[in-house]
């Protein structure tokens, strides 16, 4: 099977004999919508070549998190670094072109363009944009065969697990260092959660990239390296998920 991205060598591909390297760090983070206060002190990492779930029950700011993270949020206090580099006072594209991937809760297809042209989008990424690069890495239809399928179609046409395999595809073909996926299980049937599920652990173990999930279907959370679990903006838990309770679960996951 041809492997992510060979046509290149990843540079964030990390050798087995190799301590993991943190790729992204967040130290204090405080973000406000208006004077409420959202994100309270939050410390968090990510290391190359590791997943990191961020739980919690809805409305305690995860998503305010990741909107903070690429750009979109910016927060009153705290520092947010990848590989090192500030990334506090960079706007959303320049994120986007320093490393950081992002699929949005809802996947944000563009319904009017097709399959295909929604897949260039993401090439938009790369340094020289479309203006360099047309080709789509013929990889992203190993990972999402349908995909290939439906080039033509236009992306409001497909279903909401396609289109989220769609919105994956997107990102990755930016080749991101760093991957934020907000709720990509949500909504979506159980075999297509699973196609997902083992896409994201093949793109991790190939490319070495990290992937930050905010997630509350359990199956896919233990697919994850650690997890980080939030209450009321703030970070309550944290740990491998290997150690993950059923008292954590039912505190941070339940409805």
């Amino acid at each position: 099977m041809k492997r992510l991205f060979d046509d290149e060598i990843s540079p964030y591909a990390v050798p087995d004999s190799f301590k993991p390297m943190t790729l992204l760090e967040i130290r204090g983070l405080n973000t406000y919508y208006g004077e409420s206060h959202i994100l309270r002190d939050v410390d968090l990492t990510v290391s190359l070549g590791e997943m990191v779930c961020l739980i919690g029950r809805n409305g305690v700011g995860k998503t305010t998190l990741l909107k903070s993270l690429i750009g979109l949020l910016r927060p009153r206090s705290g520092e947010i670094s990848l590989e090192g580099v500030q990334l506090d006072r960079q706007p959303p594209h320049q994120r986007a072109l320093s490393g950081v991937g992002y699929v949005p809760q809802g996947r944000e297809i563009i319904p009017h363009l097709t399959v295909k042209e929604n897949l260039l989008l993401g090439m938009e990424a790369l340094p020289g944009g479309l203006g360099r690069h047309k080709h789509i890495d013929p990889v992203v239809f190993e990972l999402f065969p349908i995909l290939h399928e439906f080039l033509p179609r236009q992306g409001g046409d497909l279903s909401g697990g396609q289109q989220q395999q769609l919105a994956i595809a997107r990102a990755l073909l930016g080749k991101p260092k760093l991957l934020l996926l907000d709720e990509p299980t949500e909504g979506i049937q159980p075999n297509i959660v699973q196609d997902i599920e083992r896409a994201v652990r093949r793109i991790i173990a190939e490319t070495g990239i990290g992937v930050l999930l905010v997630e509350q279907h359990l199956h896919f959370v233990r697919q994850a390296d650690r997890y980080y679990a939030m209450q009321r903006g703030g970070i309550v838990a944290s740990g491998p998920t290997s150690d993950l309770s059923q008292d954590v679960v039912d505190q941070f996951l339940s409805v």
